[in-house]
């Protein structure tokens, strides 16, 4: 077993939960396709047919990395990231999931805004006068460019009826 002086994550962990990670996104794909059929039809194959295998195919490689981990880094005490390196990685982590989750239920428009003027206050020690337009600015300019010069829609939110937007 070799040693390791510093902290932080373990590889073998880090390959063994990829490894879960990605075999319960083929289990999540071999169910789907079950329930939008993954038969054979006098038809043909139907829609779930070809997603069904290659989930299994998810579910196979998964498996084999997650014995490759137990056979090869298990016990060894090699770090994958250490401690420091992994605040660092979530400092912009964390924000990210901020955004993903207030742009879920506030719209992408409110949550571009939070996310930029969050990150350039809190992480570039800008003053909030400056990141909070800054924020504001960028919707202002995105809302511009996809609302009205691409005719795209983006997801508003509440935002949408409390302007009186449809």
């Amino acid at each position: 077993m070799q040693e390791q002086s510093e902290k932080g994550l373990p590889r073998f962990v880090m390959e063994a939960g990829t490894a879960l990670l990605t075999g319960a996104f083929g289990a999540a794909v071999c169910y789907g396709s079950i329930e939008a059929g993954a038969g054979w039809t006098d038809m043909g194959p139907d829609a779930g047919y070809f997603p069904f295998y290659i989930g299994l195919l998810i579910i196979l490689g998964s498996l084999v990395n997650l014995a490759y981990a137990f056979i090869k880094h298990r016990g060894t005490g090699e770090i994958f990231v250490e401690a420091a390196r992994f605040k660092a990685v979530l400092s912009f982590f964390l924000p990210l999931l901020a955004f993903a989750a207030v742009s879920t239920f506030l719209g992408l428009y409110v949550g571009t805004a939070l996310y930029i003027a969050g990150v350039m206050i809190f992480q570039g020690r800008y003053k909030w006068w400056i990141g909070l337009p800054a924020g504001i600015a960028v919707s202002l300019i995105f809302f511009i460019i996809f609302e009205i010069g691409f005719k795209v829609p983006l997801l508003k939110g509440p935002v949408e009826a409390w302007f009186g937007i449809y």
